[in-house]
């Protein structure tokens, strides 16, 4: 900053420019109010379907958004503008005043233009015939004095001008639409982020081997300090640069350098997580210089790196590791994904795996290595797709043309047939993992539930609950495609098998659209549905067909995992549509009526499938074949830590960890205490007929089981019924017991229109 621009700065424009962001800030905090308190909560709590349920509730909540991130951008520009005008103000009168001492002290001060200045001692004429041989020039340190404090002065205003400019210009660059959800309260906050990022970036231009644990241990904890912070994750990956964030990883995670160091180790697999999420952060930004950087990486992609780390590994095998953490741009993960499957293509093979074999040593990954070493790259993409709903909605995109469903393999996408039909799946187990298991199928299994479910796979319980149902018609594009490919295609229960990976999360899928499936069951074969007991919950909701809808449950059937999740989620959506309907009225008593015989349904022919793949499976140990029934009919016990929101609710699997559950959808917008009450007697009735029979366990001969599921059925309708005279009488005079039992048997049946035979193998 040149001195007398700062000695003479008029910063009066810049004071206007804060008291007109000051009011932009207040008038957007009273709309972020007006669009949360009013026009989000209105439509939270207005009882809309079809169109309106979707469409204009999504619209008026991304509205609402846009207008919080306007109220945020505004406030970060506000704050830093009053922060940067108190600082040069500050500093100006700080100048004026050296420049002030030094006059009195005979010390003349010039700029000399382009932010340079000369300090030196003043001259007058008569000094030289001064008698004293006092001349009145300034000592020379008092000059050196007033120059050293003049140029920190310039420079502490140098650096906040700089700084400043910094901050505003990338937070404008963030978004090109809309506004940037980044927040500081003043220009310290936003320049210690980008100098935080200046700062770690120095670690990665370092060679890795040669970077200390302190370093590490440094680098991991103000990567997750900043996680939420996009300036600096933007500056950072700048700065880093995409090679040298991949040569970085591929150094410090290689365990074949040196001596084996667990605590190195343990920052190693902190650092993948924290890396990999902070450059997701950055792949957010709009700016160029970023649309440049994910070009540079994805070109990184199929050459070696060059380095003697790791096995010299491809960019898309140190990326995909990396991006198993973090939100990532949905455009930059396609674009990576379809140059991944590009490449992936025409090295993938029955014969030696490019990336799975004796001589790739790579060991890429920290997180559950012992069964994904993480040498294939496909394994992380599609993890990082698990956790970004609608970049993996948008890579396994329903093609277009395709008529009202799929019902053909030419209208399935084309990554998601090479993905499930084409590629030689490797295991990529250590020495003492389970070679049996495949833990790329299950990352495509992740990807899936992302797509279908509009959720992260791992996401909580709390986040279900207050996110609500994110089904989309694009989401449903996706699932109709997996039902076509699982339940009708030719090889449908051979893929199930031969991918036992995908089991448990084709049963979330399934549980998650149990609603949809219900209403292609409810109708004359494709004719007369039932719109009114299984209404639409989102705008353009799947459509299976009645035949897709009893194909896809009979081989979601055949498997223990896939069949427990979709039960639990059918009988939890039945029960939030009884609640719906309550019997008050001679309408509700019919769809209640309905939801019952639709249930049994769906239930027999999940059951039928479970017992006839189980004889087929188990034909010589009767033992193994009545455990395996057995543990199928412990379904109801996943109901016990059933948290239901608004529209879904999230069902936690036992034996894992908190995050994991899965979504099925209710009728009801909430849970009403009606529903609770439903969902707490089935809970509590079912448990205790276990404990009054635990030599079940393991004993459950198929027409047991057969005959627990009915019970199961009957509770459900008693509940329905008990405490209302009225709804007793019509039940009884009507015949809903043989309806229901007529209904379970009918989906029970052997014949072959009601689903796919067992898989022979």
């Amino acid at each position: 900053m040149d001195l007398n621009a700062l000695r003479d700065g008029n910063f009066s424009q810049l004071s206007d420019a804060i008291t007109d962001w000051e009011k932009m800030t207040k008038d957007l905090a009273t709309v972020k109010k007006d669009a949360h308190d009013h026009l989000k909560a209105k439509a939270d709590r207005a009882n809309w379907a079809g169109v309106n349920a979707q469409v204009s509730r999504e619209f008026i909540d991304k509205t609402a958004e846009e207008f919080t991130d306007a109220h945020t951008q505004a406030d970060s520009i506000t704050n830093i503008l009053k922060d940067t005008y108190g600082e040069l103000v500050g500093y100006r009168n700080q100048l004026n005043d050296a420049i002030s001492r030094a006059q009195g002290k005979n010390i003349t001060v010039i700029d000399t233009g382009k932010g340079s200045f000369e300090v030196m001692p003043s001259t007058r004429p008569d000094w030289a015939s001064d008698p004293s041989g006092n001349k009145g020039a300034a000592d020379q340190k008092d000059v050196d004095a007033t120059r050293d404090e003049i140029q920190r002065i310039l420079s502490k205003a140098t650096t906040s001008d700089k700084t400043a400019a910094d901050a505003l210009r990338m937070l404008v660059d963030q978004a090109k639409y809309g506004f940037s959800g980044a927040h500081y309260d003043n220009r310290d906050e936003a320049a210690k982020s980008l100098a935080d990022a200046d700062r770690m970036a120095k670690i990665l231009a370092k060679d890795p081997h040669k970077v200390t644990n302190t370093e590490l241990a440094s680098l991991n904890k103000m990567l997750a300090e900043h996680k939420n912070d996009p300036l600096f994750a933007e500056e950072f990956a700048r700065k880093v640069g995409p090679k040298k964030v991949l040569t970085f990883w591929a150094g410090i995670a290689d365990p074949y350098q040196g001596t084996y160091d667990p605590a190195r180790a343990a920052q190693a697999k902190q650092l993948q997580k924290n890396l990999g999420t902070t450059i997701g952060l950055a792949t957010l930004s709009d700016s160029d210089k970023m649309q440049s950087w994910e070009k540079q990486m994805i070109k990184l992609g199929p050459d070696q790196l060059g380095t003697d780390d790791a096995s010299d590994p491809t960019g898309y095998a140190v990326m995909s590791n990396l991006m198993r953490f973090g939100d990532y741009d949905d455009q930059f993960l396609n674009d990576y994904g379809d140059h991944l499957l590009a490449y992936d293509k025409k090295v993938n093979g029955q014969g030696i795996n490019l990336w799975v074999n004796n001589a790739n040593q790579s060991d890429l990954n920290y997180w559950g290595a012992k069964n994904d070493r993480g040498r294939d790259p496909m394994t992380g993409f599609l993890q990082a797709l698990g956790h970004n709903p609608d970049a993996s909605a948008q890579f396994f995109a329903q093609p277009g043309g395709t008529g009202a469903t799929v019902d053909k393999s030419s209208e399935l996408n084309d990554h998601l047939k090479y993905l499930t039909e084409q590629r030689v799946w490797t295991s990529d187990a250590s020495f003492d993992g389970n070679h049996g298991y495949v833990a790329g199928r299950d990352a495509l299994g992740h990807a899936l539930e992302a797509a279908t479910t509009g959720y992260s796979y791992d996401a909580t319980t709390a986040q279900v609950t207050a996110g609500g149902d994110r089904r989309t018609a694009a989401a449903a594009g996706v699932m109709e495609q997996v039902a076509y490919l699982y339940g009708s295609s030719e090889d449908g229960p051979k893929l199930l098998h031969d991918q036992p990976e995908l089991a448990d999360s084709l049963g979330k899928m399934g549980g998650a659209y149990i609603d949809d499936i219900d209403y292609d069951l409810s109708g004359v074969g494709d004719y007369e549905k039932d719109a009114g007991t299984f209404p639409a919950q989102y705008e353009g909701r799947a459509n299976f067909t009645q035949q897709g809808a009893i194909n896809f449950l009979s081989v979601l059937g055949q498997n223990e995992d896939s069949h427990r999740a979709v039960t639990a989620a059918q009988n939890l959506y039945t029960l939030s549509s009884l609640s719906t309907h309550p019997p008050t009225s001679d309408a509700d008593i019919e769809h209640a009526h309905s939801a019952l015989t639709t249930e049994a349904v769906a239930r027999g022919i999940l059951d039928h499938s479970r017992v006839e793949q189980v004889k087929q499976t188990y034909q010589d140990d009767a033992d193994a074949a009545n455990a395996s029934l057995s543990r199928s009919g412990d379904w109801i016990k996943l109901g016990t830590g059933v948290i239901v929101g608004a529209g879904v609710a999230a069902i936690p699997l036992p034996g894992s960890t908190a995050a994991a559950v899965f979504i099925a959808p209710i009728a009801a917008g909430t849970a009403g205490e009606a529903l609770k009450t439903f969902i707490g007697h089935e809970i509590d009735s079912g448990l205790s007929g276990d404990q009054q029979d635990p030599s079940e366990k393991g004993q459950v001969a198929s027409a047991q089981f057969y005959s627990r599921g009915e019970g199961q059925l009957g509770k459900d309708y008693q509940t329905y019924v008990q405490g209302n005279a009225h709804a007793a009488e019509v039940a009884k005079r009507q015949g809903w017991s043989q309806d229901i039992v007529n209904a379970y048997n009918d989906g029970s049946a052997e014949s072959s229109h009601r689903g796919r035979a067992p898989y022979k193998g």
